[in-house]
C-alpha cells in the first residue's frame, strides 16, 4: 500500500485594511469582521495544508490609493524573506485601488512564488478571463476612489465659498471653537501691532528682531488629538505669510479666489491696502534676489553656517557700482543679524580660501599617485603638467563648470565665528582627472 502523500504546509498571511480610523477603537471593528471572514476560509482549506500565519497585517485608518502603509511594507518584507506563500483578503480594493499600484504588488507576488485570494470575490488569474475580470474591479475600485475624491473636493471647494473655517493650523489671531474661527483677543492685538509697526518701520528685518526682543511667538495651541504645539520664534518667513493672510481681512481664500467668511475680520482695508503697498515699494528685495540668481556661487550647498547648524546662502548689495558678494547664515536672515554671531562672509574670500585648498589637494604627492591610477593611458609626466595647469585651466572654465568641480572635490565648507573649516574628498577626483585630460587632448588637437 503506497503511504499517502504528506501535506505540504502552506503559509497564510491576512491583510486587513479600512480607509478611515471611525470606528477602530471599537471591540469588534471592521478589520476584526474582515480577519474572520479569512480565518474561516484558510480553515475550510486546512485539507490542502493551509495554516494562519501568527503576524497580524492590519492597516487601520490608511488610504487604499497609494502603498504608504506599514502593515503592507511588513507583509511586502516578509513576502521577499519567503515567510509567506498565500496572502488572504476579504476583498481585492483592501490590497490596493489603483491599478498600477496593484500591478506591483502581483510583480513581487510573481517574483516570490506567493499566491492571493479574495475570499468574497472568486477568479482564476491564470486565465485571460480572470485576468480580465480582475483589471476590471479594480478599474472599478480605482473609479470609486477617484469619485471620492472628487467629492471631497466639491465639498470643501463649497464650503469655503460660504467662507468656512476647514481644518488646519489656526492663524495667530484665532482659535477654532465648534469648527468656526473666533477671535483670541490677545492675539488679535498681537496681529494689529504688527501690522502697525511694519508700516511704520518698513522692515520686515527690524520688525522681526523687535518682536523677538519682546518675547512674542508664533501660534500656540492643542490639536484635536489634544498635543500642544509651543510658539516658536517669529521669522521673516512668518512674518510676511502673515502680512499676505487674507484671514485677517475676515475673507476665506480657496484657490487664489477670496470668498466672505464667516469669521469677524481683525485687520481694516485700510490698513490692509497700507501694507501691500509697503510691501511692492520693496522692490530692492525683489531686485536683490534678481542679482543673487544671475550671480555665480560656486560654494552654494556647501557651504554651513558652523554655529546655528544652518545653510549659508548667497548675498549681494551693490555700493557705489560696485557689486560685494556673501555667503549669509539662514537663521541671520529669518531671524536678524543679530540672532548668529557669524551673520556672513564675503563670497570671494572664502572662494579663494577654498580653491587654493583644492590647488593643494592636487599637489598632494599622494593625490598625484592615485591620478595616476585612474588615467593609466596617459604618461605621468603629461599627467603631471596637466595637473599644474589647473590653475589656468581653472579660469578658462565657465561659472557653472567650477562649480561642478568644487561639488566634486569640496564635501563641506563649515563658517565658525573664528574661522573656517574645509572637508575635501578625494572621491571626486576621477572626474576631476577626466576632465582635465579632456581639455588637454582638446589643445593638442588644436
Amino acid at each position: 500500500m503506497t503511504p499517502p502523500k504528506p501535506i505540504r504546509k502552506v503559509r497564510c498571511a491576512i491583510y486587513t485594511r479600512k480607509s478611515s480610523e471611525e470606528g477602530l477603537e471599537m471591540e469588534f471593528n471592521s478589520l476584526d469582521a474582515q480577519r474572520e471572514s479569512c480565518e474561516a476560509y484558510i480553515a475550510s482549506q486546512k485539507a490542502e495544508g493551509w495554516v494562519p500565519v501568527p503576524d497580524h497585517y492590519d492597516d487601520g485608518g490608511f488610504s487604499g490609493g497609494n502603498l504608504e502603509r506599514p502593515a503592507l511594507k511588513r507583509l511586502l518584507a516578509d513576502i521577499e524573506s519567503g515567510l509567506i506563500d498565500v496572502v488572504v483578503v476579504y476583498k481585492i480594493d483592501r490590497l490596493s485601488r489603483s491599478l498600477m499600484d496593484f500591478s506591483k504588488l502581483v510583480e513581487v507576488f510573481d517574483r516570490n512564488a506567493v499566491t492571493f485570494v479574495s475570499v468574497t470575490q472568486s477568479f482564476n488569474t491564470t486565465t485571460s478571463m480572470g485576468r480580465l475580470t480582475l483589471n476590471i474591479l479594480l478599474s472599478f475600485a480605482q473609479f470609486e476612489r477617484e469619485v471620492i475624491g472628487e467629492r471631497i473636493r466639491d465639498k470643501f471647494a463649497a464650503s469655503r465659498r460660504k467662507g468656512m473655517w476647514m481644518g488646519g493650523v489656526p492663524p495667530l489671531g484665532y482659535d477654532v471653537v465648534a469648527r468656526k474661527l473666533v477671535v483670541n483677543q490677545p492675539e488679535a492685538d498681537l496681529v494689529r501691532h504688527i501690522f502697525d509697526r511694519f508700516l511704520k518701520l518698513g522692515s520686515a528685518t527690524l520688525l522681526v528682531k523687535e518682536l523677538n526682543a519682546a518675547g512674542h511667538h508664533t501660534k500656540s495651541w492643542t490639536t484635536q488629538d489634544g498635543k500642544t504645539r509651543d510658539g516658536m520664534p517669529i521669522t521673516k518667513n512668518f512674518l510676511y505669510k502673515l502680512l499676505d493672510n487674507r484671514v485677517y481681512l475676515g475673507e476665506a481664500v480657496h484657490k487664489g479666489e477670496a470668498h466672505a467668511g464667516e469669521h469677524p475680520a481683525i485687520i481694516d482695508r485700510a490698513t490692509w491696502d497700507k501694507v501691500v503697498a509697503v510691501k511692492t515699494d520693496n522692490a530692492p528685495r525683489k531686485r536683490a534676489n534678481a542679482v543673487r540668481s544671475s550671480t555665480p556661487a560656486p560654494l552654494k550647498g556647501l557651504i554651513h553656517c558652523a554655529h546655528c547648524g544652518r545653510a549659508m546662502t548667497p548675498s549681494s548689495t551693490r555700493k557705489k557700482g560696485r557689486l560685494y558678494r556673501y555667503y549669509t547664515c539662514m537663521k541671520a536672515i529669518h531671524s536678524g543679524h543679530e540672532s548668529c554671531p557669524v551673520r556672513s562672509i564675503a563670497a570671494g574670500e572664502i572662494e579663494a580660501a577654498v580653491i587654493g585648498q583644492v590647488r593643494a589637494l592636487l599637489r598632494a604627492p599622494e593625490i598625484r599617485a592615485r591620478a595616476e591610477r585612474m588615467a593609466p593611458s596617459m604618461a605621468p609626466a603629461d599627467l603631471h603638467v596637466a595637473l599644474d595647469r589647473f590653475e589656468v585651466l581653472w579660469d578658462e572654465l565657465f561659472p557653472a563648470e567650477q562649480a561642478r568641480i568644487l561639488q566634486l572635490l569640496v564635501e563641506k565648507v563649515a563658517i565658525a565665528p573664528d574661522g573656517a573649516e574645509v572637508r575635501l574628498r578625494a572621491e571626486g577626483l576621477a572626474s576631476v582627472i577626466a576632465d582635465i585630460t579632456a581639455q588637454t587632448g582638446d589643445r593638442s588637437a588644436a
